[in-house]
């Protein structure tokens, strides 16, 4: 029996002994994902301190600290010094709108549609690649890591990007969260940390959960993430690997200047960490910069995915490593893939050797710039000032508005948007943020009304009465 008496004590979270199973601290563990699927434990609900539940629960403390580990790990719990064990930001969030294909009652600015105007140029490609004597033979078992056609036209599309590779350290992957995958399971292990930005990519936080791979937060600034806070954790954290996308980061649209990538490199080196670099905005940029690959490419596995830049149906994506990690990733290929389709990937050396490529880029980034100049008319406060284009804006909230609720609110007016806490890892006393999806809307003028009903839900200062009609 517990030492103490819990009858009228306060507790944040009260698990039911009864339902304890072996191993216990698995059982736990499995309590607390179900009460924060369920919503019982909202975003950042403090739990109650290891100490005070195991006594609650007449168990280890051992028991308790191995629970919450087991959760940390998943990603849905994080642990402030000093403080105590708080429920993660995003854990509770859907990884994606459910069906939003088939969804006509809201105006999509959530999910990322990268201008799918182009697909006529695609489709021109496919039939020139099907009506080849060959072209059978892309139907076979054969090629697992892409056939030396294709590995060519990798080349030379990763040349266009500041990278001179032999094809013999190119792979063919099915998409950017397929290499990421064939990456993580390849060269990490359940348990390893991996630091990343606070804001990063909400796919890649969600496989690393799913591969109860622990994400570590690293502060930046307006010119990414700061070398000294990544030495800082790696002496304290043990970190094996960085993932950055320096290159035009999602969600904030920051591109780290070659100043501060030889930084980051340096501690990269110094530490020898695994550096995931994932280059999928690059394209978008009116200078494309070195990729941090290129500075210590024995330490990187670099991914270029043509998903956002070319062809989003397709699912072709490059992976370029060292000897030093070609073995595993070439193995992870074989036991993940088997093999990635060869038409898509012959579809897109097409597309790259007869130079519709960068005529498909290019009308992606008038689209775009079309689009941005539109959003600078509702917003000219943010991001106006710059001379890039992106597919998306991150746009900060007021003081006192919680972005889970403004991504509630929007969407009961008929917009979806993201909040800044999918994209969040751990926990920040920031402010929140929207990530906005200016490529999805399918005409200009539903972007602008989309674009007009979030502006008019920002200059609102009272958002009491949207938060109860919504909940009514």
């Amino acid at each position: 029996m517990p030492v103490n008496s819990f009858e009228n004590f306060p507790m944040s979270w009260r698990p039911d002994r009864a339902c304890l199973t072996k191993p216990l601290y698995l059982s736990i563990a499995d309590m607390l994902v179900q009460d924060i699927a369920s919503g019982k434990l909202a975003p950042h609900t403090q739990l109650p301190p290891q100490r005070e539940l195991a006594d609650f629960l007449d168990v280890n403390l051992s028991t308790i600290t191995r629970a919450y580990k087991a959760c940390e790990l998943k990603g849905l719990l994080y642990a402030t010094i000093g403080k105590g064990t708080f429920v993660s930001p995003n854990a509770n969030l859907p990884n994606v709108v459910t069906n939003h294909e088939a969804a006509s009652d809201f105006i999509e600015m959530g999910v990322i549609k990268p201008f799918y105007q182009t697909n006529p140029m695609v489709l021109d490609a496919m039939q020139v690649v099907v009506k080849r004597p060959t072209a059978a033979s892309l139907l076979e078992y054969s090629h697992p890591l892409g056939t030396p056609y294709q590995k060519l036209a990798a080349q030379k599309w990763l040349a266009e990007f500041g990278l001179d590779v032999e094809i013999d350290h190119i792979a063919i992957a099915s998409g950017a969260q397929n290499a990421l995958t064939i990456t993580l399971t390849s060269l990490f292990q359940a348990g390893d940390k991996i630091a990343t930005d606070r804001f990063t990519h909400p796919n890649f936080i969600n496989l690393a959960k799913l591969l109860n791979i622990q994400l570590v937060p690293i502060e930046g600034d307006e010119k990414g993430m700061l070398p000294d806070a990544l030495d800082v954790a790696c002496k304290t954290n043990g970190i094996s690997g960085v993932y950055l996308m320096p290159n035009y980061s999602n969600p904030t649209s920051i591109t780290i200047p070659m100043a501060r990538k030889k930084e980051i490199a340096h501690i990269i080196l110094k530490h020898n960490l695994i550096l995931i670099e994932d280059d999928v905005y690059a394209f978008l940029l009116p200078h494309r910069p070195m990729p941090l690959a290129s500075i210590i490419p024995e330490n990187s596995v670099y991914i270029c995915s043509t998903s956002k830049s070319l062809c989003a149906g397709l699912r072709v994506a490059f992976i370029v490593c060292p000897d030093g990690y070609r073995s595993q990733i070439v193995s992870g290929i074989y036991n993940i893939n088997l093999k990635t389709p060869s038409l898509n990937a012959e579809v897109i050396a097409e597309l790259i050797f007869s130079g519709t490529a960068e005529k498909i880029i290019q009308t992606k980034i008038d689209l775009a710039r079309e689009r941005k100049d539109v959003y600078s008319r509702y917003f000219p406060s943010f991001g106006a000032d710059t001379n890039n284009v992106s597919f998306f804006q991150w746009l900060p909230l007021p003081e006192h508005m919680d972005g889970k609720l403004f991504e509630e609110i929007a969407r009961y007016r008929g917009v979806h948007v993201f909040c800044s806490d999918r994209f969040m890892v751990g926990h920040t006393d920031h402010k929140s943020f929207i990530r906005l999806a200016l490529s999805s809307p399918t005409e200009m003028i539903e972007l602008e009304k989309g674009l007009d009903i979030i502006k008019v839900l920002l200059e609102n200062q009272d958002t009491s009465d949207v938060k109860s009609e919504f909940i009514v």
